[in-house]
């Protein structure tokens, strides 16, 4: 017999239901819902499971292509890299627990990016993280954003540490609008054979349903409700829905269901994420077209009294759902009986379209799957982006004040902002070597892992933009792509497939609307100009906080392909006497600058207001990484890096720094832009640039090359002395000793944090 207490209107409001929402739901149950299915409602339709104000706007992104193997959809994306090799990748937030807990909130996101790549049958090779804070020395939250800060940086390391994967690469940017509400973008890499892929399907009637790895407990629960709402005073005594993590318990749960998968024995495999053991049975069974039977009787406990509503709704982390090959579970318990974890039997797949939940003999729940999934709630918010045409309120940047006139002391003062110096004292304490696979360590354009028993190597990296969103979110996503997909190229990587976390205040606002819907047009062009298909990905909404939202923020994590690892270059330069050359050219690129913010003083809000982000010709864009990947598939060229942040004399500045690989090196510039003020070809941030550097005896080679693509081409100067050295047009625009500017540049974050 069903347990159907009544429901109240305040249950109805603190499930998260509007009216209409609600009337939907007695419409499809054709009576009142128990408390439990009530409950399954409210996670399955929340805006984190169901995507249902964006669902709309999503349908428009390109997800096929020649290498795509699994598009959106499951738990990860596949795409082919050759030989029977395939890479599973995907990148989710964990901002809202991130804010709660700081610790537990990344250290989980962590995990449960892990196990969305394992769960597709590949083992985790590489994870990187975006990182996005308030600013540390913000007056009123400042001691809070490095609090923050230092918790998440602590989780990550603890769980990929402990796990056993590189963190190989990200990124962390500040700016006010992330002040209490920090975003945790979470992404993980696999490798997998293409004829070893598993999907998240409840396939087979009959077929038993097993229940695997850590006890349920009640961590977590509404854990998916809390992602789709704001914050507000009250949001710290929310951590009952934070998840709590044991990266060392899924390390045996990656060996134990990989090795279940070799058997043969599993028909299909689901991480409980999100809204748990719900959202796992029922999009299990959603994909399948089949229903499902459970007996949360069976499920392993930690804790005593547990609810079937709250054990359904718990979000304990380490835990999956297998549907066996019938007559096979006995081998895929003992299978993880061996690894020390549950496998219990709890359910089988049935026929029809309903899941059915018993707990000690009764019925608690009984609801059509398509209901909770397909037939969830989608929206057409309104959209109105007449706050961002109206952002014309042009500041002359010649007008306004430097806070110094000297351009060497103007380069200092950005190579120790907190968006472009080093952040060494983040990634220095994450694992970056384990499994012997890196090739590239943490701090450059891109990160590169090596496949194992092939000459393949994969790039990656992972980027955003907030300032250039919010000032147009539709050039702002076709720089960021273009950013993302230069990155790889620096490194020697053909940009093949991307997955992106689109981070975006309340969708019940307009105007938020209108700059995502736009953002998505944004992604959609660039992505079909390189050619690199959306695979996989996340949205979240709701980032406010006591009602301020933070910037637009999508997220792009591009993956590039290697053929040969011997072509992996570095930003660094590497040679006294070498020619230093740009392809692409220098425009008037200085309004949404970082020398704006830093050195100019502008605020991001009048950065916003003057309505200007450099704008990208996508052909242009290709021209010049076309180009780059030719010098280096040529062995023509020693170094290549990206000019975004900061511009070029920083990107010079940095491939004059040391590394592992080589020692600090000064350089002589001369720069030649009539049309331009000084400051802008020092430190405007145009796209479609990057710096190379290569022996002199091959610029024969190499102009041919950029004469043959149409690309332009300059020399600039040459690797020389232990001085930076820049003249403009004759004149000498800036000197420094170079290491004084890598001590700046590599100081600077961990001198604010350390205070």
């Amino acid at each position: 017999m069903m347990n159907n207490s009544a429901i109240t209107p305040e249950m109805v409001a603190q499930h998260g239901f509007t009216t209409e929402e609600y009337e939907k739901v007695l419409q499809i149950m054709g009576r009142e819902p128990s408390l439990t299915e009530l409950g399954i409602f409210s996670v399955m339709w929340s805006e984190h499971c169901s995507y249902k104000s964006s669902r709309v706007h999503l349908g428009r992104l390109p997800t096929s292509g020649e290498r795509v193997i699994v598009p959106p959809g499951e738990n990860a994306g596949v795409v082919d890299i050759g030989d029977d090799w395939c890479v599973a990748f995907k990148v989710e937030s964990h901002n809202h627990p991130s804010f709660i807990e700081p610790f537990q909130g990344a250290a989980t996101g962590v995990g449960g990016i892990l196990r969305d790549v394992f769960t597709m049958g590949a083992r985790p090779i590489a994870a990187m993280n975006s990182l996005r804070f308030g600013p540390l020395n913000d007056e009123k939250h400042g001691n809070r954003n490095s609090s923050i800060l230092k918790g998440c940086v602590d989780g990550i390391a603890h769980y990929g540490n402990a796990f056993g994967v590189p963190t190989v690469g990200g990124e962390v940017f500040f700016d006010e609008s992330y002040s209490l509400n920090p975003l945790v973008n979470a992404f993980a890499l696999g490798i997998v054979r293409k004829d070893q892929i598993f999907f998240g399907k409840a396939t087979g009637v009959g077929n038993p349903v097993l229940y695997v790895g850590a006890k349920t407990g009640r961590d977590g629960i509404h854990g998916a409700t809390m992602a789709s709402a704001e914050f507000d005073e009250e949001a710290l005594e929310k951590r009952p829905t934070v998840q709590v993590g044991d990266p060392f318990l899924e390390k045996l749960l990656l060996e134990a269901c990989l090795e279940a998968m070799r058997s043969g024995a599993i028909a299909g495999i689901q991480d409980m994420g999100a809204a748990g053991l719900t959202s796992s049975s029922v999009e299990m069974a959603a994909r399948a077209g089949t229903g499902l039977e459970l007996d949360l009787t069976l499920v392993p406990q930690r804790e005593t009294g547990m609810t079937a509503y709250e054990m359904l709704l718990s979000e304990s982390q380490e835990r999956m759902l297998i549907v066996a090959h019938k007559g096979r579970e006995k081998q895929i318990v003992e299978i993880f009986n061996k690894w020390d974890l549950d496998a219990v039997v709890v359910g089988k797949v049935v026929e029809g379209n309903r899941l059915k939940v018993f707990h000690n003999g009764e019925l608690m729940a009984d609801i059509p799957v398509d209901a909770v999934t397909d037939e969830a709630p989608k929206y057409n918010r309104p959209m109105d982006g007449s706050k961002f045409k109206a952002q014309a309120a042009k500041i002359k940047i010649e007008d306004r004040k430097p806070k110094t006139e000297d351009r060497g002391e103007a380069l200092k003062m950005l190579l120790a902002s907190p968006n472009i110096s080093s952040k060494r004292w983040v990634y220095q304490q994450y694992d970056h070597m384990v499994r012997t696979n890196t090739a590239i360590l943490p701090g450059a354009d891109a990160a590169v892992v090596r496949v194992k028993e092939t000459r393949r190597a994969i790039s990656m990296c992972l980027d955003g933009n907030g300032k250039f969103s919010a000032i147009n979110p539709k050039e702002g996503a076709k720089l960021l792509v273009a950013e993302s997909a230069r990155n790889n190229v620096c490194v020697g990587g053909k940009p093949i497939a991307v997955t992106n976390c689109l981070n975006f205040a309340s969708p019940e606002r307009p105007e938020v609307m209108w700059s995502f819907s736009e953002t998505i047009d944004g992604i959609k062009e660039a992505c079909e100009a390189f050619e690199t298909p959306i695979v996989s990905g996340n949205v979240s909404f709701y980032n406010e906080t006591e009602g301020r939202g933070i910037l637009p923020t999508p997220t792009i994590g591009m993956v590039g392909l290697i053929e040969d690892a011997r072509k992996i270059i570095t930003s660094g330069f590497k040679a006294e006497g070498d020619l230093i050359a740009v392809l692409g050219e220098t425009k008037n690129d200085l309004a949404a600058s970082e020398y704006a913010q830093v050195v100019l003083g502008l605020t991001t809000d009048e950065l916003i207001a003057n309505g200007e982000v450099p704008r990208i010709d996508l052909n242009l864009e290709k021209t010049v990484q076309q180009t780059c990947l030719s010098l280096i598939d040529n062995f023509l060229i020693d170094s290549a890096h990206d000019p975004s942040e900061g511009g070029l004399a920083v990107a010079i500045a940095e491939s004059c720094f040391s590394s592992l690989n080589h020692k600090a090196l000064g350089a002589e510039i001369e720069l030649k832009e009539a049309a331009l003020s000084a400051e802008t070809i020092l430190f405007g941030e145009s796209p479609s640039r990057i710096v190379v550097s290569f022996s002199a005896d091959k610029l024969e080679r190499i102009s041919a090359i950029a004469e043959e693509n149409n690309c332009p081409f300059a020399v600039i100067g040459k690797v020389s002395g232990e001085n930076l050295s820049i003249k403009i047009n004759g004149e000498a625009a800036l000197s420094a000793p170079v290491a004084e500017l890598e001590n700046l540049w590599a100081t600077s974050l961990e001198n604010k944090l350390e205070k």
